[in-house]
C-alpha cells in the first residue's frame, strides 16, 4: 500500500504569508490613492464671517468652478508691483498673512490666496489640474490691476509647484520660490519608495516647468531643511542655469522667513526690478 505524502507545512504556511502581504500592500496602496488629498493638504477653515483685522488688507472672493476662494488683498498708494503668493500645505491666510511690513519696505501691493477648503475658501481640493486651475483664475481676476507695474509670483513649499506652472505660463518679472521641491512625485519616491509612482495623482512637475520660464528666477532654500532638503532646491538649480540660488544658512522649512539674510534677500532682489 502507498504510504501518504507528508504535507509541507512550512510551504503552506510562506503562501499564506505572502498572499496575506500582498493583499496589506494592495490595501495600503489603495488607501494613499483615496487618501491623497488628506495626506498632503491640512487645510485650517475659517467661520463663513471671520473679518481679517489686518491694516490696508481687503478680503477679495474669487468665484472658480463649483467654489468661491477667499483672497487678501494688501494694496499701497503707487506699489512698484505686486507679488502673487500661493502658500503651503497647511493653515491659512490668517497665518499666512503676517509680515505686510516688509512689503511696505520694499513698495510691493501683496495678493494672498487660499485654496479650496482652506479658510473660508469652500470646497475641497480634488485634482492637480483643478489647483492650477484656480491659481490661474485668481491670477486673471487681479493682474489687470497692474498693467505697467512689475510682477512677481511667490510660492512656498507646496505652494513652489503651483508658482512655476503659473510663472511659465505667464512670465512674470520675478519668480520666487521658497523652499522648492523638483516634483511631489520626487518627494513620494524618496518617503516612499515602497508605492509605486502611477498612484500619485499630484505629481507637480516643478522641474518641467521651471525650464520653460524665461524671465529671472531665484530659490530660497534653508541649508538645515528637513521637509524639502535643500539638495531639491539644487538639483532644480541645475536644471536651470540662469536661475539664481540664496541658500539661507541655519534656516529650515518653517522658519526661513524669520531669518534677516532671506528678507534682504528678497526685498534686494524685488526692488532691482
Amino acid at each position: 500500500m502507498a504510504q501518504p505524502r507528508p504535507v509541507n507545512w512550512l510551504r503552506r504556511a510562506a503562501i499564506a504569508l505572502s498572499s496575506a502581504g500582498t493583499l496589506g500592500y494592495c490595501v495600503m496602496a489603495g488607501f494613499v490613492y483615496v487618501k491623497q488629498e488628506s495626506l498632503i493638504f491640512r487645510p485650517a477653515a475659517l467661520a463663513a464671517d471671520y473679518r481679517f483685522a489686518i491694516p490696508g488688507v481687503e478680503e477679495v472672493k474669487v468665484p472658480v468652478a463649483g467654489a468661491v476662494l477667499s483672497a487678501l488683498h494688501f494694496r499701497l498708494p503707487d506699489p512698484s508691483g505686486i507679488v502673487f503668493f500661493l502658500h503651503g500645505n497647511a493653515g491659512n491666510l490668517q497665518t499666512w498673512m503676517t509680515n505686510i511690513e516688509f512689503y511696505r519696505r520694499v513698495n510691493y501691493d501683496l495678493f494672498m490666496l487660499d485654496y479650496r477648503g482652506y479658510g473660508k475658501s469652500t470646497g475641497q481640493v480634488e485634482s492637480e489640474q483643478q489647483l492650477h486651475d484656480d491659481v490661474k483664475a485668481a491670477w486673471n481676476l487681479i493682474a489687470p490691476q497692474y498693467a505697467g507695474k512689475k510682477f512677481a509670483i511667490y510660492g512656498r513649499s507646496l505652494g513652489t509647484g503651483l508658482a512655476a506652472k503659473l510663472a511659465s505660463e505667464m512670465q512674470p518679472d520675478l519668480t520666487i520660490l521658497v523652499s522648492p521641491y523638483t516634483s511631489l512625485q520626487a518627494m513620494g519616491d524618496e518617503r516612499y519608495p515602497w508605492l509605486p509612482g502611477f498612484i500619485n495623482r499630484y505629481p507637480m512637475h516643478s522641474d518641467q516647468w521651471l525650464t520653460a520660464i524665461t524671465r529671472p528666477v531665484v530659490i530660497v532654500h534653508g541649508d538645515v531643511d528637513t521637509l524639502i532638503p535643500v539638495s531639491h532646491g539644487e538639483k532644480l538649480k541645475k536644471l536651470r542655469a540662469a536661475t539664481e540660488m540664496l541658500v539661507i544658512t541655519g534656516a529650515g522649512h518653517n522658519d526661513i522667513h524669520r531669518f534677516p539674510a532671506y528678507l534682504d534677500g528678497l526685498a534686494e532682489r524685488l526692488q532691482k526690478l
